[in-house]
């Protein structure tokens, strides 16, 4: 497993951007892929996306795709989410995840969760 610490949530209005950042601590942070998941009141724990263990290769829940994006620095041991046009849907806690040697959508293969950070959208 690895430290997970979330940063970078808060309120913007509708078609506003955010930068969520995600910092791990640990163990060396190549080793696993890292996802991005939220959570409305009321609602399951849902995809939003993930990145490759090297950073290669990204993939997008169809509700984000286009206009979020994931990236990461495995040197600062960082991984994060640039959020655009962002609309009240996207309201959630939002959450980095790793899992070691997998970056899939599955969220029961992610052991290691940041804190969460809330990301209230209005219209």
């Amino acid at each position: 497993q690895v430290q997970l610490v979330n940063s970078g949530g808060g309120s913007v209005q509708t078609g506003g951007s955010l930068r969520l950042s995600c910092a791990g601590a640990g163990r060396p942070f190549s080793v696993f892929g890292m996802g991005w998941f939220r959570q409305a009141p009321g609602k399951e724990r849902e995809f939003v996306g993930t990145i490759t263990r090297d950073g290669t290769r990204t993939h997008y829940a169809d509700s984000v795709k286009g206009r979020f994006t994931i990236s990461r620095d495995n040197v600062k041991n960082m991984v994060f989410l640039e959020m655009n046009s962002l609309k009240p849907e996207d309201t959630a806690v939002y959450y980095c995840a790793a899992a070691a040697y997998y970056s899939g959508a599955d969220v029961d293969r992610y052991d290691s969760w940041g804190q969460g950070t809330q990301v209230t959208v209005s219209s």
